[in-house]
């Protein structure tokens, strides 16, 4: 089968409606090559809670008590490599703070812990920090402005834009 005709089936299937507005993206589990350094970094670095472990193959991490919100596991992963650049797979997980402070402490975190940004960048809607954790899988760390201060177009349509975020301005969020 071609192409274009899976296109032409699947196509009119994605046009009804939309999702329903209330639905939420709730876990992800990333494959590494070491759940402790997996672990030293995601509750050692960023501040998540252990909730779970089994032994060495995978153990859950969370913030504020919920059952899990990373999954972390090395049941076909362990002692692997990252995937090379250039094939498929997740880009990265996004993890959205409450406040611009409690971002601005997830920088202090990094800085402390000595880990490099990949980037850092104002989308007018979100601020937004980007890096990879110990098994190179992508890490955007972020907080989203109130939506009545999101930019917009003269038609009302969302204007996003990515701009260099200053990163001194945000370290003087932190307590």
């Amino acid at each position: 089968m071609s192409n274009a005709s899976t296109l032409d089936r699947i196509e009119p299937a994605l046009t009804p409606a939309p999702i329903d507005p209330g639905t939420r993206i709730g876990h992800v589990h990333l494959k590494v090559a070491d759940l402790d350094r997996a672990l030293a970094f995601w509750c050692g670095v960023l501040g998540f809670e252990l909730t779970q472990r089994y032994g060495s193959q995978a153990a859950f991490v969370s913030a504020g008590g919920y059952h899990h919100h990373i999954g972390l596991n090395t049941w076909e992963s362990k002692g692997g490599s990252p995937p090379p650049r250039g094939t498929t797979g997740l880009f990265h997980v996004a993890i959205l703070y409450p406040t611009r402070a409690t971002l601005a402490d997830a920088l202090r975190r990094l800085i402390a812990a000595g880990v490099p940004l990949d980037g850092a960048s104002d989308h007018g809607v979100s601020q937004a920090l980007y890096l990879h954790d110990p098994d190179g899988n992508g890490v955007e760390l972020y907080w989203d402005r109130d939506e009545t201060d999101w930019p917009r177009s003269a038609d009302g349509t969302l204007a996003m834009v990515t701009r260099p975020l200053d990163l001194d301005n945000l370290l003087t969020e932190v307590a």
